[in-house]
């Protein structure tokens, strides 16, 4: 199995536990925002750059979408951990500063932190962005670049490559006008500052890298340095 192959299926794997670890978090609509966000809004739909029912429908697609259950921190609530609305997309809080990610070899293939934002597997170490138009998330994004990371699942649409979980692959199914609109939303919300720890990329498996296979009996754990 390549290592392209093993990222790929990491990838599902952890999106498939944290959906099932999510909760319904009701993303807040232009009415329902944290404080500050319905002003945002406005802005946006009085320059133009998007009216508020492409906003309205950004909101949807991000919320069945299931942002929320890796780029808004999960907090400990009365009834377990819950999303933290009050840093809604920010991604992996600046201040949770991870150790390094256990490496003893066992079939468990990847790691997760508590808040559900930080991720170490056969790829490295991913972190989740922070989606807000503050400087330290995407303001220095535009429509162009946001739809072209979507596409090619590179970092900005031409740098990195965007480490699982993401699964841009599923986003990147979206139409055009529904990846503006997610693009709308995301400007429209509460810019928030937290700047995210660059990811880790890990070096390809012994072998994978020279194009040899993966030894078939190599548990998960054990592949991926």
């Amino acid at each position: 199995m390549s290592h392209r192959t093993l990222v790929a299926l990491f990838a599902v794997v952890a999106v498939c536990l944290a959906a099932g670890c999510a909760h319904e978090t009701g993303a807040p609509s232009a009415a329902e925002a944290p404080e500050g966000a319905q002003g945002t809004v406005a802005l946006a739909s009085a320059s133009g750059a998007a009216d508020p029912a492409t906003v309205e429908r950004g909101r949807y697609l991000v919320t069945i979408g299931q942002c929320h259950d890796c780029h808004t921190p999960l907090k400990l609530g009365p009834n377990g951990p819950e999303p933290d609305m009050a840093r809604m997309l920010s991604g992996h809080p600046e201040t949770l500063v991870m150790p390094e990610p256990p490496t003893t070899p066992s079939p468990w293939g990847w790691a997760g932190a508590d808040t559900l934002t930080a991720f170490a597997g056969p790829w490295g170490i991913s972190y989740a962005t922070n989606l807000t138009p503050h400087p330290s998330g995407l303001a220095a994004w535009d429509e162009e670049i946001f739809v072209a990371a979507m596409r090619t699942g590179k970092h900005m649409g031409q740098s990195r490559p965007i480490l699982p979980p993401m699964p841009w692959m599923n986003v990147a199914q979206m139409t055009d006008e529904d990846l503006r609109a997610v693009f709308a939303y995301l400007r429209s919300i509460p810019p928030i500052e937290n700047r995210v720890p660059e990811p880790v990329i890990a070096p390809p498996p012994p072998g994978v890298a020279s194009g040899a296979a993966a030894p078939a009996d190599a548990a998960p754990g054990t592949v991926g340095g």
